[in-house]
Order: C-alpha cells, then sequence, then structure tokens
C-alpha cells in the first residue's frame, strides 16, 4: 500500500503552488478595495465589447454552424442537425477561447496605467518595486501592441487546432477542454506576469523562456485564472487579483535570480 503522505513530485506541487499565487493576488486585492474597484475600469470596458461580439456569434450561430458544415447540406435531417449541432458548440467554444486567451492581452493593453500602478503597489507592499524601465513611453506602447497581435495570432491558430478536435467523439468534449485550458492558462499567466518582468528588462521571448522552465507553475496559476474567467463576470471582478498573483509569481519565482543583469528590488 502507498503511503499516503508520500511527498508530490515538483511539477504536481508547482501546478498546485500555481493555483496557490492566484488565491494569494485575490486576497491582496481583497485587502486593496481601492486598487481592486480602480482594475475595473478597463476590464469593464474590454468586457462590454467582447460580449457584444459573443451575444452577435450566438444569436447568428445556426448561420455559422450551416456556413462551416457545407458538406452536410444533403444528409438526412438527424445526421445534418447532429453536424450542425457539434459544428455550433465547436465554434462557439473556439470564439470563447480565443476571448478568454485574448482578454487579457487587450485589458492589459488598453488598461496598461491601471495595471502598472497595481503591480507596482503590489511589489511595494512586499518590500519594493524596481525602478521604472529606461524606454520611451511610445515604445512601450509598441512593444505591447506586437505582443497583443502575436499573442493572438498564435490563440487563433490553437481556436482553429481545438476547434477541429471538437469534432472527435467524446474525446472532443472530454479530454480537449482540458487542454485548452491549460494552452491558454500557459499563456494567460505570459500575460499577467508581464507587466512586473518587463519593469525588471525581461522582453518576450525572454519572458517565456521563464515560463517554459517553470511549465507546471505557470500552467497551474493560467488554468486557475482561465477557470475564474469562464464564470460569469469572473474575467471582469478577478482581473485586479489576477495582475497582483501574476506580479507576485513573477517577483518570488520568475524573476529572481534568473538573469545575471536583473534590477536588484529593495528588501531582497
Amino acid at each position: 500500500m502507498s503511503d499516503a503522505r508520500a511527498p508530490r513530485p515538483p511539477a504536481v506541487k508547482d501546478l498546485f503552488n500555481g493555483v496557490g499565487y492566484l488565491l494569494r493576488g485575490l486576497g491582496w486585492a481583497a485587502q486593496h478595495p481601492a486598487q481592486w474597484l480602480f482594475g475595473l475600469i478597463p476590464a469593464l470596458i474590454v468586457l462590454a465589447v467582447y460580449a457584444a461580439a459573443l451575444v452577435a456569434l450566438a444569436y447568428d450561430l445556426d448561420g455559422v454552424s450551416s456556413w462551416v458544415t457545407p458538406f452536410a447540406d444533403g444528409w438526412p435531417d438527424a445526421a445534418r442537425t447532429t453536424a450542425r449541432t457539434v459544428a455550433g458548440i465547436a465554434v462557439f467554444g473556439a470564439a470563447l477561447f480565443l476571448a478568454v486567451i485574448t482578454f487579457t492581452a487587450v485589458t492589459l493593453l488598453v488598461g496598461d496605467p491601471f495595471y502598472e500602478a497595481i503591480a507596482v503597489r503590489v511589489e511595494d507592499s512586499q518590500g519594493g518595486a524596481p525602478p521604472d524601465p529606461d524606454v520611451p513611453l511610445l515604445v512601450q506602447l509598441g512593444r505591447a501592441v506586437k505582443d497583443a497581435l502575436i499573442l493572438g495570432v498564435v490563440a487563433l491558430l490553437f481556436a482553429v487546432v481545438f476547434f477541429a478536435c471538437g469534432f472527435l467523439p467524446v474525446v472532443g468534449q472530454t479530454v480537449v477542454p482540458v487542454v485548452a485550458a491549460c494552452v491558454s492558462g500557459y499563456f494567460l499567466t505570459g500575460e499577467l506576469t508581464s507587466v512586473a518582468l518587463e519593469r525588471r528588462g525581461l522582453r518576450r521571448r525572454e519572458r517565456f523562456a521563464l515560463l517554459r522552465r517553470n511549465r507546471p507553475l505557470a500552467v497551474g496559476f493560467g488554468a486557475a485564472v482561465f477557470v475564474v474567467f469562464l464564470i460569469p463576470l469572473g474575467a471582469v471582478l478577478a482581473m485586479p487579483g489576477a495582475v497582483a498573483g501574476g506580479t507576485l509569481l513573477a517577483r518570488e519565482r520568475l524573476a529572481d535570480g534568473e538573469r545575471p543583469d536583473a534590477v536588484p528590488v529593495a528588501g531582497h
């Protein structure tokens, strides 16, 4: 009989540690209600746009399902209905996946001054934040737009893959959603840690190199964020806490000691 008290493998432990960083971030936001309300503003703006797009898609889902399944036009009624129902679920699921994975990037882009301020407050509460990077504002915005576009393209490619896999019997309705949550979680972590890591001079490739070296931790944190974001209004209400959690994760597990020329942080 195996020992129930045996230590979990490091990868499993890091998965749970990642979830813990989201809980810590939500706890920080709960303790700083003014910062939480401050962080809701850009999230509400982006949510309104995304919700309108998803409602429009849902309203015309029958037409979209027919458009993506022209091969079923001549099928018997039962088979055609089944194929288009599955197609509708896959289309809306892919759109929802794309919305969740790009919501953070777009919200961070729209609300950059808001979330930069929250990240600094989080770091100050933990001992001190690094100084502002010596990079012109326009350059920072250009990099942010470029990163958001790249993430959008990658998310679209994954959405197409998950859309196609959604047609697989059983697997498409069980395994694929779990894989989608893990993949989207990984990229969400990349976005939510970007503010703190960019302050330390780390560009997109360097940030994702850190995430690859800490993949279970990144997936645990991001998948938890993904699940919370699927809850109605969860993406808005939890966004400030997710930014706080990403800042703590970047500060404590990703940035320190990973780079010889990393900017030292007060209190470390």
